[in-house]
């Protein structure tokens, strides 16, 4: 398998950890010492903070989350992707979506980067 066919591989799966809403399976994606930088400008440092950060979306705090994906880019040489997606949230028998992106740096098979860009005014709010 090629690198850039192993990054596609690596961002799928971690994509579909989230759709399992799998917390361990996600948070096994980070490094150590990983940077997550949220859509509201937040930035956590390290498994634990991102975690905390993930937490109240695996515990459904806010409905049932859902990522289809749209597309993935990946950048071998750089070892990052891209992937685009909506985001999907069924809440009180309400259905809302919004478009957004994830660019993901791994190393070697780990994340140690993960920025996150919502086109929405508060995604995960009512």
């Amino acid at each position: 398998m090629d690198d850039r066919s192993r990054l596609e591989r690596l961002t799928r799966e971690f994509t579909a950890a989230f759709n399992r809403n799998d917390l361990e399976a996600v948070m096994a994606f980070f490094t150590d010492d990983a940077v997550y930088d949220e859509f509201n400008g937040e930035t956590r440092r390290g498994k634990a903070a991102i975690s905390a950060a993930f937490l109240p979306q695996f515990r459904g705090d806010f409905g049932t989350i859902r990522f289809d994906e749209q597309d993935i880019v990946a950048d071998p040489e750089s070892g990052k992707t891209l992937i685009r997606w909506n985001c999907v949230v069924e809440r009180k028998g309400k259905t809302r979506r919004w478009r957004g992106l994830d660019v993901l740096e791994f190393d070697a098979d780990l994340i140690r980067h993960k920025s996150t860009y919502a086109k929405a005014p508060a995604p995960l709010a009512e």
